[in-house]
C-alpha cells in the first residue's frame, strides 16, 4: 500500500491517528454485528467478489490485519516473510482461502482479537516512523486509513450477500480522501500518464454537507455522492451504476480506472443488468 496520506477533506486539517482508529474500530464493529449470529451455511454464502464467500471476506480481513500487526510489531519478521512469497499474484487469495476453511467461530474470534491488537499497536507507533509493507513503507495514519478502507469495502460485500443496507457514515471521508489522493496512481497502474490538470471533486456527504478537493475553477471535475465515489474507488460498483458525473475527458477516464488500493489493476465489478 502506498503512503497516500491520511488528511481529511477539510482544507488545512490533518486527521489525528486516534480519530482514524476510532473510525476503524466502529467500521469493524459494524461488520462484526453483521456476521456474529450467522449460521455455518450463511458463512458459505457467495458474495459479489467472484469465488469469495462471507468466510473469505472475513478471512481476508483477518489475514491482512495480522500481516499489518506483524509489520508494526515485528518488522524484521515481516520483511523475512516477503522473501517466502511464492506467487505475488495469488498469495492474497490463498491467504483468504486458508482462513475461510476454518470453523467460523474460531475465524471470527481471531479476527476480533487481531484487529484489536493492531489498533493498539498502531496507537503506539511514533509519528515519524514508517511501517514496512508490501509496497513502500507508510505512516501509522495511512495504515489505519488503508485498514478502514478495506474493512468498509469488504464489509459492503458481506452486506450485499446478506441483502442488508448499510447506512453511510462520516468515516467515508477518509476513504474518499484516499480515492482522490490515488488519482495519479490509478492512471499509472494502468500504464497511462496521469493528467496534468488538478481536478475539482465535490461529493455530498452522508449528512448532506459538501466535501471538496481541488480549486473551484479547475477545468475538469467529478461530482456526486460520497458513498458512490467510495464504492467506485474501492471497485465495489461499476461507474454506470452510480450517479457520479465527470466533467472533462480525463475526469471521465479516471472514473473508469479509479483504484484506491495498491497492487495491480483490479478487475472491478460488471455493470448491473438493467
Amino acid at each position: 500500500m502506498l503512503d497516500f496520506g491520511a488528511s481529511a477533506c477539510d482544507p488545512g486539517r490533518m486527521v489525528e491517528l486516534p480519530e482514524l482508529l476510532d473510525d476503524l474500530r466502529a467500521e469493524g464493529d459494524a461488520l462484526d454485528a453483521l456476521v456474529t449470529n450467522l449460521t455455518a451455511d450463511d458463512w458459505r454464502r457467495p458474495t459479489p467478489a467472484r469465488g469469495w464467500t462471507i468466510a473469505h471476506q472475513i478471512g481476508h480481513l483477518l489475514w491482512t490485519d495480522r500481516a499489518a500487526l506483524i509489520a508494526v510489531t515485528e518488522p524484521d519478521a515481516f520483511v523475512s516473510g516477503l522473501e517466502k512469497i511464492a506467487d505475488a499474484e495469488t498469495f492474497v487469495d490463498e491467504g483468504a482461502a486458508e482462513q475461510a476453511a476454518r470453523v467460523p467461530a474460531d475465524l471470527l474470534a481471531d479476527w476480533r482479537g487481531t484487529r484489536r491488537d493492531l489498533a493498539e499497536a498502531l496507537r503506539r507507533v511514533p509519528a515519524d516512523t514508517k511501517i514496512v509493507w508490501y509496497g513502500p513503507p507508510m505512516s501509522a495514519p495511512s495504515m489505519a486509513t488503508a485498514r478502514l478502507m478495506e474493512t468498509w469495502a469488504h464489509g459492503g460485500d458481506v452486506a450485499d450477500a446478506l441483502g442488508v443496507h448499510r447506512a453511510p457514515t462520516a468515516s467515508l471521508r477518509h476513504i474518499a480522501h484516499l480515492g482522490v489522493r490515488t488519482r495519479d496512481f490509478s492512471f499509472v497502474v494502468h500504464g497511462r500518464t496521469p493528467p496534468a490538470d488538478v481536478f475539482r471533486v465535490e461529493l455530498v456527504a452522508p449528512d448532506g454537507s459538501m466535501w471538496t478537493w481541488g480549486p473551484e475553477d479547475a477545468p475538469q471535475s467529478v461530482t456526486g455522492s460520497a458513498e458512490d465515489f467510495c464504492r467506485l474507488v474501492t471497485q465495489r460498483t461499476h461507474r454506470l451504476d452510480t450517479a457520479l458525473a465527470a466533467h472533462g475527458p480525463d475526469a471521465a477516464a479516471w472514473l473508469d480506472l479509479a483504484q484506491a488500493f495498491a497492487g495491480p489493476p483490479g478487475a472491478g465489478r460488471p455493470e448491473k443488468k438493467k
